[in-house]
Protein backbone atom coordinates (compact mmCIF):
# COMPACT_ATOMS: atom_id res chain seq x y z
CA UNK A 1 0.00 0.00 0.00
CA UNK A 2 1.73 3.16 -0.70
CA UNK A 3 2.24 5.64 2.02
CA UNK A 4 0.46 9.04 2.37
CA UNK A 5 1.81 12.11 1.20
CA UNK A 6 1.73 15.11 3.36
CA UNK A 7 2.67 18.67 3.08
CA UNK A 8 3.51 21.71 5.17
CA UNK A 9 0.75 24.04 5.53
CA UNK A 10 4.01 26.29 6.59
CA UNK A 11 6.42 26.28 3.75
CA UNK A 12 4.90 24.10 1.28
CA UNK A 13 7.72 21.06 1.45
CA UNK A 14 6.44 17.42 1.17
CA UNK A 15 7.09 14.77 3.42
CA UNK A 16 9.37 13.12 0.71
CA UNK A 17 11.66 16.16 1.65
CA UNK A 18 11.10 16.23 5.38
CA UNK A 19 9.54 14.85 8.41
CA UNK A 20 6.16 15.60 8.59
CA UNK A 21 3.63 16.07 11.62
CA UNK A 22 -0.28 15.55 10.49
CA UNK A 23 -3.05 17.60 11.99
CA UNK A 24 -6.61 18.23 12.00
CA UNK A 25 -6.61 20.54 9.79
CA UNK A 26 -3.01 21.42 8.54
CA UNK A 27 0.57 19.89 8.71
CA UNK A 28 3.65 20.91 9.91
CA UNK A 29 7.00 20.10 9.11
CA UNK A 30 10.02 19.56 11.62
CA UNK A 31 11.70 22.60 10.32
CA UNK A 32 9.03 25.18 10.72
CA UNK A 33 8.35 23.55 14.48
CA UNK A 34 11.97 24.72 15.07
CA UNK A 35 11.92 28.02 13.70
CA UNK A 36 8.19 28.39 15.49
CA UNK A 37 10.39 27.74 18.90
CA UNK A 38 12.75 30.03 18.02
CA UNK A 39 10.75 33.04 17.69
CA UNK A 40 8.23 32.00 20.84
CA UNK A 41 11.93 31.97 22.80
CA UNK A 42 13.14 35.28 21.38
CA UNK A 43 9.70 36.94 21.65
CA UNK A 44 9.62 35.72 25.46
CA UNK A 45 12.78 37.45 26.13
CA UNK A 46 12.18 40.56 24.46
CA UNK A 47 8.79 40.35 26.41
CA UNK A 48 10.63 39.76 29.70
CA UNK A 49 12.71 42.53 29.99
CA UNK A 50 15.69 42.93 32.15
CA UNK A 51 15.48 42.36 36.24
CA UNK A 52 15.36 45.63 37.92
CA UNK A 53 18.82 46.91 38.64
CA UNK A 54 20.76 45.81 41.19
CA UNK A 55 22.49 48.29 43.75
CA UNK A 56 25.35 50.02 42.10
CA UNK A 57 28.59 49.30 44.04
CA UNK A 58 30.12 52.51 45.67
CA UNK A 59 33.24 53.66 43.36
CA UNK A 60 35.24 52.59 46.65
CA UNK A 61 33.94 48.84 46.11
CA UNK A 62 34.54 49.23 42.15
CA UNK A 63 38.03 49.45 42.69
CA UNK A 64 38.65 46.95 45.20
CA UNK A 65 37.14 44.36 42.85
CA UNK A 66 39.01 45.81 40.20
CA UNK A 67 42.04 45.94 42.57
CA UNK A 68 42.01 41.56 42.50
CA UNK A 69 42.00 41.19 38.86
CA UNK A 70 44.33 44.35 37.82
CA UNK A 71 47.89 45.22 38.90
CA UNK A 72 48.54 49.18 39.36
CA UNK A 73 46.94 52.30 38.00
CA UNK A 74 45.34 53.12 40.74
CA UNK A 75 44.66 56.71 39.62
CA UNK A 76 42.96 55.10 36.67
CA UNK A 77 40.80 52.75 38.69
CA UNK A 78 39.60 55.37 40.74
CA UNK A 79 38.89 57.36 37.59
CA UNK A 80 36.84 54.76 36.17
CA UNK A 81 35.36 53.38 39.48
CA UNK A 82 33.18 57.27 40.13
CA UNK A 83 32.43 57.31 35.94
CA UNK A 84 30.93 53.79 36.32
CA UNK A 85 29.41 54.21 39.39
CA UNK A 86 27.80 57.65 38.58
CA UNK A 87 26.66 55.59 35.03
CA UNK A 88 24.55 52.68 36.56
CA UNK A 89 23.30 55.67 39.30
CA UNK A 90 21.87 57.43 36.24
CA UNK A 91 20.16 54.41 34.76
CA UNK A 92 18.18 53.77 38.25
CA UNK A 93 17.13 57.50 38.65
CA UNK A 94 15.89 57.10 34.98
CA UNK A 95 14.26 53.74 36.40
CA UNK A 96 12.48 55.22 39.27
CA UNK A 97 11.16 58.19 37.33
CA UNK A 98 9.91 55.55 34.98
CA UNK A 99 8.23 53.77 37.60
CA UNK A 100 6.64 56.61 38.81
CA UNK A 101 5.45 57.44 35.52
CA UNK A 102 3.63 54.20 35.59
CA UNK A 103 1.92 54.62 38.85
CA UNK A 104 0.38 57.18 37.81
CA UNK A 105 -0.57 56.19 35.04
CA UNK A 106 -2.11 53.69 36.28
CA UNK A 107 -3.81 55.77 39.05
CA UNK A 108 -5.07 57.70 36.53
CA UNK A 109 -5.90 55.19 33.98
CA UNK A 110 -4.27 57.40 30.82
CA UNK A 111 -0.69 57.62 30.09
CA UNK A 112 1.17 60.55 31.80
CA UNK A 113 4.77 61.80 33.20
CA UNK A 114 5.21 62.92 36.33
CA UNK A 115 7.47 65.73 36.51
CA UNK A 116 9.13 66.27 39.81
CA UNK A 117 11.56 69.61 40.74
CA UNK A 118 14.84 67.40 41.50
CA UNK A 119 14.46 65.41 38.08
CA UNK A 120 17.30 66.67 36.54
CA UNK A 121 18.28 64.69 33.79
CA UNK A 122 22.35 63.41 33.76
CA UNK A 123 24.12 63.01 30.19
CA UNK A 124 25.76 59.57 29.39
CA UNK A 125 29.22 60.16 30.17
CA UNK A 126 31.77 57.16 27.89
CA UNK A 127 35.60 56.56 28.89
CA UNK A 128 38.30 57.14 27.03
CA UNK A 129 41.15 54.88 28.30
CA UNK A 130 44.87 56.07 26.62
CA UNK A 131 47.99 53.32 27.29
CA UNK A 132 50.09 51.22 25.38
CA UNK A 133 49.48 47.07 24.81
CA UNK A 134 49.54 44.99 27.47
CA UNK A 135 48.51 47.52 30.23
CA UNK A 136 45.31 46.18 31.06
CA UNK A 137 43.41 48.71 29.46
CA UNK A 138 40.41 45.26 28.12
CA UNK A 139 40.96 43.99 31.02
CA UNK A 140 39.38 46.63 33.20
CA UNK A 141 36.35 47.12 30.88
CA UNK A 142 35.81 42.89 31.28
CA UNK A 143 36.34 43.19 34.73
CA UNK A 144 33.68 46.52 35.43
CA UNK A 145 31.01 44.13 33.31
CA UNK A 146 31.66 41.52 35.61
CA UNK A 147 31.01 43.14 39.18
CA UNK A 148 28.05 45.10 37.92
CA UNK A 149 26.68 41.70 36.09
CA UNK A 150 26.24 43.44 32.54
CA UNK A 151 26.74 41.77 29.63
CA UNK A 152 29.58 43.01 27.50
CA UNK A 153 31.05 43.36 23.81
CA UNK A 154 34.49 43.64 22.92
CA UNK A 155 35.39 45.34 19.34
CA UNK A 156 38.51 46.10 17.40
CA UNK A 157 38.02 49.75 15.42
CA UNK A 158 40.17 48.33 13.33
CA UNK A 159 38.26 46.16 11.22
CA UNK A 160 35.08 49.09 11.45
CA UNK A 161 34.45 50.47 8.01
CA UNK A 162 31.09 52.43 7.12
CA UNK A 163 27.85 50.54 5.77
CA UNK A 164 28.35 49.35 2.36
CA UNK A 165 31.93 48.36 2.32
CA UNK A 166 33.81 45.17 2.80
CA UNK A 167 34.51 45.10 6.75
CA UNK A 168 32.26 45.04 9.90
CA UNK A 169 29.68 47.29 10.47
CA UNK A 170 29.56 49.72 13.13
CA UNK A 171 26.21 47.97 14.29
CA UNK A 172 27.84 44.70 15.05
CA UNK A 173 29.37 45.71 18.27
CA UNK A 174 25.55 46.27 19.50
CA UNK A 175 25.13 42.82 18.03
CA UNK A 176 28.01 40.82 20.07
CA UNK A 177 26.65 42.57 22.96
CA UNK A 178 22.67 41.08 22.32
CA UNK A 179 24.45 37.97 21.23
CA UNK A 180 26.04 37.62 25.30
CA UNK A 181 22.93 39.43 26.51
CA UNK A 182 20.79 35.76 25.39
CA UNK A 183 19.07 37.94 23.05
CA UNK A 184 17.57 40.12 25.85
CA UNK A 185 17.16 43.75 24.59
CA UNK A 186 16.47 45.31 28.10
CA UNK A 187 19.52 43.43 29.43
CA UNK A 188 22.21 44.58 26.55
CA UNK A 189 21.33 48.50 26.95
CA UNK A 190 22.28 48.44 29.96
CA UNK A 191 25.80 46.84 28.72
CA UNK A 192 29.20 47.73 28.48
CA UNK A 193 30.69 48.28 24.79
CA UNK A 194 34.74 48.20 24.75
CA UNK A 195 36.39 49.31 21.64
CA UNK A 196 39.79 48.98 21.23
CA UNK A 197 42.38 50.41 19.21
CA UNK A 198 40.16 53.46 18.25
CA UNK A 199 43.27 55.62 17.56
CA UNK A 200 43.66 53.64 14.40
CA UNK A 201 40.69 55.31 12.87
CA UNK A 202 42.08 58.80 13.71
CA UNK A 203 42.57 60.87 10.28
CA UNK A 204 45.98 61.09 9.80
CA UNK A 205 45.76 64.12 7.72
CA UNK A 206 44.05 67.76 7.81
CA UNK A 207 43.86 68.09 4.20
CA UNK A 208 39.74 67.07 2.78
CA UNK A 209 39.93 64.38 0.23
CA UNK A 210 36.68 64.01 -2.07
CA UNK A 211 37.27 60.46 -1.67
CA UNK A 212 35.21 59.06 0.94
CA UNK A 213 36.84 57.64 4.04
CA UNK A 214 36.62 53.97 4.38
CA UNK A 215 38.21 53.62 7.77
CA UNK A 216 38.61 56.61 9.31
CA UNK A 217 36.60 59.80 10.01
CA UNK A 218 33.75 57.90 8.29
CA UNK A 219 33.70 55.34 10.47
CA UNK A 220 34.21 58.13 13.50
CA UNK A 221 31.06 59.58 12.20
CA UNK A 222 28.80 56.29 12.31
CA UNK A 223 30.66 55.57 15.72
CA UNK A 224 29.43 58.47 16.66
CA UNK A 225 26.03 58.13 16.46
CA UNK A 226 26.40 54.75 18.34
CA UNK A 227 28.35 56.18 20.74
CA UNK A 228 25.56 59.19 21.83
CA UNK A 229 22.24 57.21 21.51
CA UNK A 230 20.49 55.63 18.20
CA UNK A 231 18.21 52.48 17.60
CA UNK A 232 19.96 50.00 15.92
CA UNK A 233 17.92 47.36 13.72
CA UNK A 234 20.67 44.37 14.08
CA UNK A 235 19.46 41.18 12.47
CA UNK A 236 18.12 38.24 14.55
CA UNK A 237 20.92 35.95 13.22
CA UNK A 238 23.65 38.14 12.21
CA UNK A 239 24.59 38.24 8.85
CA UNK A 240 23.54 40.98 6.17
CA UNK A 241 20.37 42.85 6.04
CA UNK A 242 17.99 41.85 3.94
CA UNK A 243 14.40 44.04 3.08
CA UNK A 244 12.28 41.65 4.14
CA UNK A 245 13.77 40.66 7.04
CA UNK A 246 12.85 40.81 10.63
CA UNK A 247 15.06 42.91 12.61
CA UNK A 248 15.43 43.65 16.12
CA UNK A 249 15.48 47.35 17.71
CA UNK A 250 18.05 48.27 20.58
CA UNK A 251 18.65 51.72 21.53
CA UNK A 252 22.27 52.59 22.63
CA UNK A 253 21.34 55.66 24.58
CA UNK A 254 22.09 53.64 27.67
CA UNK A 255 25.10 51.51 26.92
CA UNK A 256 28.16 52.47 28.16
CA UNK A 257 31.18 53.12 25.66
CA UNK A 258 34.62 52.63 26.81
CA UNK A 259 37.14 53.39 24.35
CA UNK A 260 41.06 51.97 24.50
CA UNK A 261 44.09 53.06 22.40
CA UNK A 262 47.84 53.30 22.85
CA UNK A 263 47.54 57.31 20.81
CA UNK A 264 51.20 57.02 19.75
CA UNK A 265 52.79 60.58 19.46
CA UNK A 266 49.85 62.26 21.42
CA UNK A 267 52.47 63.30 24.12
CA UNK A 268 54.00 65.04 21.59
CA UNK A 269 51.15 67.01 20.66
CA UNK A 270 50.55 67.76 24.43
CA UNK A 271 54.36 68.96 25.21
CA UNK A 272 54.08 71.52 21.71
CA UNK A 273 50.69 72.74 23.28
CA UNK A 274 51.86 73.38 26.80
CA UNK A 275 55.45 74.88 25.18
CA UNK A 276 53.71 77.07 23.15
CA UNK A 277 50.91 78.30 25.52
CA UNK A 278 53.33 78.84 28.64
CA UNK A 279 54.77 82.46 28.40
CA UNK A 280 57.83 83.63 30.27
CA UNK A 281 59.94 81.99 32.33
CA UNK A 282 58.20 78.68 32.21
CA UNK A 283 58.63 78.79 28.31
CA UNK A 284 59.34 75.42 26.94
CA UNK A 285 61.76 76.06 24.11
CA UNK A 286 61.53 73.59 21.02
CA UNK A 287 64.82 72.12 21.61
CA UNK A 288 63.92 71.34 25.40
CA UNK A 289 60.17 69.99 23.98
CA UNK A 290 61.55 66.61 23.37
CA UNK A 291 63.45 66.56 26.61
CA UNK A 292 60.33 66.98 28.72
CA UNK A 293 59.05 64.13 30.85
CA UNK A 294 55.65 64.66 28.50
CA UNK A 295 57.38 63.33 25.31
CA UNK A 296 58.49 60.05 26.87
CA UNK A 297 56.49 57.43 25.63
CA UNK A 298 53.41 56.45 27.39
CA UNK A 299 53.77 59.15 30.02
CA UNK A 300 50.97 61.39 29.51
CA UNK A 301 49.06 63.06 32.58
CA UNK A 302 45.51 62.63 31.91
CA UNK A 303 44.75 65.92 33.08
CA UNK A 304 46.99 67.31 30.84
CA UNK A 305 45.20 66.07 27.76
CA UNK A 306 42.42 68.48 26.53
CA UNK A 307 39.63 67.84 23.48
CA UNK A 308 42.02 69.98 21.42
CA UNK A 309 44.88 67.30 21.64
CA UNK A 310 42.92 64.75 20.42
CA UNK A 311 41.38 66.60 17.85
CA UNK A 312 45.29 67.65 16.43
CA UNK A 313 45.97 63.42 16.89
CA UNK A 314 42.87 62.70 14.38
CA UNK A 315 39.51 62.47 15.98
CA UNK A 316 36.52 64.60 15.26
CA UNK A 317 35.52 67.11 17.50
CA UNK A 318 32.03 65.97 17.59
CA UNK A 319 33.83 62.22 18.92
CA UNK A 320 35.82 63.82 21.31
CA UNK A 321 32.69 65.54 22.77
CA UNK A 322 31.21 62.04 23.28
CA UNK A 323 34.08 60.86 25.52
CA UNK A 324 34.11 63.13 28.53
CA UNK A 325 36.11 60.92 30.40
CA UNK A 326 39.86 60.68 29.53
CA UNK A 327 42.34 58.44 32.07
CA UNK A 328 45.94 57.00 31.07
CA UNK A 329 47.38 54.01 31.40
CA UNK A 330 51.65 53.89 32.05
CA UNK A 331 53.75 50.99 31.23
CA UNK A 332 54.43 48.59 33.30
CA UNK A 333 56.85 48.23 35.62
CA UNK A 334 59.59 44.90 36.06
CA UNK A 335 57.94 44.67 39.84
CA UNK A 336 54.25 45.04 38.40
CA UNK A 337 54.80 42.29 35.81
CA UNK A 338 55.84 40.27 38.83
CA UNK A 339 52.99 41.01 40.62
CA UNK A 340 50.86 40.46 37.68
CA UNK A 341 52.25 36.38 37.61
CA UNK A 342 51.15 36.10 41.13
CA UNK A 343 48.74 38.43 42.90
CA UNK A 344 45.39 38.59 40.63
CA UNK A 345 43.05 35.91 41.45
CA UNK A 346 43.31 34.55 38.10
CA UNK A 347 46.79 35.24 37.89
CA UNK A 348 49.18 32.59 35.91
CA UNK A 349 50.95 31.25 38.11
CA UNK A 350 47.96 30.27 39.73
CA UNK A 351 46.23 28.91 36.65
CA UNK A 352 49.52 26.32 35.88
CA UNK A 353 49.88 25.11 39.99
CA UNK A 354 46.09 24.41 39.48
CA UNK A 355 46.35 22.84 36.16
CA UNK A 356 49.41 20.45 37.56
CA UNK A 357 47.72 20.06 41.08
CA UNK A 358 44.53 17.93 38.63
CA UNK A 359 47.90 15.63 37.70
CA UNK A 360 49.23 15.63 41.62
CA UNK A 361 52.15 17.94 40.53
CA UNK A 362 53.02 20.46 42.99
CA UNK A 363 54.46 24.01 40.42
CA UNK A 364 57.04 26.13 42.55
CA UNK A 365 58.29 29.45 40.67
CA UNK A 366 61.83 30.85 42.71
CA UNK A 367 61.10 34.46 43.19
CA UNK A 368 64.32 35.23 41.01
CA UNK A 369 62.82 33.05 38.28
CA UNK A 370 59.38 35.74 37.97
CA UNK A 371 61.71 38.55 37.87
CA UNK A 372 63.56 36.89 34.82
CA UNK A 373 60.52 36.33 33.02
CA UNK A 374 58.93 39.65 33.89
CA UNK A 375 62.34 40.72 32.59
CA UNK A 376 62.22 39.16 29.62
CA UNK A 377 58.41 40.09 29.13
CA UNK A 378 59.37 43.96 29.62
CA UNK A 379 62.38 43.62 27.15
CA UNK A 380 60.12 42.14 24.22
CA UNK A 381 58.10 45.59 25.17
CA UNK A 382 54.54 42.82 25.15
CA UNK A 383 53.70 44.35 28.43
CA UNK A 384 51.25 41.58 30.30
CA UNK A 385 49.32 40.38 27.69
CA UNK A 386 53.09 38.89 26.56
CA UNK A 387 53.57 37.05 30.10
CA UNK A 388 51.01 34.40 29.06
CA UNK A 389 52.72 33.08 25.38
CA UNK A 390 56.12 33.59 26.91
CA UNK A 391 54.58 30.99 30.23
CA UNK A 392 53.21 28.92 27.49
CA UNK A 393 56.60 28.82 26.02
CA UNK A 394 58.29 28.19 29.06
CA UNK A 395 55.39 24.97 30.32
CA UNK A 396 55.19 23.51 27.40
CA UNK A 397 57.14 20.50 28.09
CA UNK A 398 56.55 20.09 31.91
CA UNK A 399 52.15 20.45 31.01
CA UNK A 400 53.48 17.65 28.18
CA UNK A 401 55.03 15.25 30.74
CA UNK A 402 53.26 15.83 33.91
CA UNK A 403 49.31 14.31 33.54
CA UNK A 404 50.42 10.43 33.74
CA UNK A 405 53.38 10.92 35.05
CA UNK A 406 53.47 8.97 38.58
CA UNK A 407 57.64 10.06 38.85
CA UNK A 408 56.76 13.60 38.61
CA UNK A 409 55.91 15.13 41.94
CA UNK A 410 57.25 18.84 42.42
CA UNK A 411 58.44 20.81 39.73
CA UNK A 412 60.90 23.87 40.51
CA UNK A 413 61.21 26.88 37.92
CA UNK A 414 64.65 28.73 37.91
CA UNK A 415 66.20 31.79 36.62
CA UNK A 416 68.31 29.27 34.65
CA UNK A 417 65.19 26.73 33.36
CA UNK A 418 63.78 30.62 31.85
CA UNK A 419 66.95 31.71 29.90
CA UNK A 420 67.41 28.14 28.65
CA UNK A 421 63.74 28.13 27.63
CA UNK A 422 63.22 32.25 26.97
CA UNK A 423 66.57 33.52 26.35
CA UNK A 424 66.79 33.13 22.78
Amino acid sequence: MKEEEYICSFCGRSSREVTIIPGADGNICIDCVKHANEMVTRHEKQATGAPPLPPTPTPKAIKEFLDQYVIGHDETKKVLAVAVHNHYRRLEAAQEREGRNRTASERSGKSCAVASADDVEIEKSNILLIGPTGTGKTLMAKTLAKILGVPFAIGDATVLTQAGYVGEDVENLVRYLLQNADGNVELAKRGIIYVDEIDKIASKTDNVSITRDVGGEGVQQTLLKLVEGTVCRIPPKGGRKHPDQEYIEVDTSNILFICGGAFVGLDKIVAERKGKNVIGFGTIAKGEAASSPLRKENEINPQDVRPEDLVKFGLIPEFTGRLPVITSLKDLSEDDLVRVLTEPKNSLVKQYQKLLAMDGVELVFEPKALKELAKIALARKTGARGLRAEMERLMTDVMYEAPGNAKMKKVVVTPKMIQEKLGS
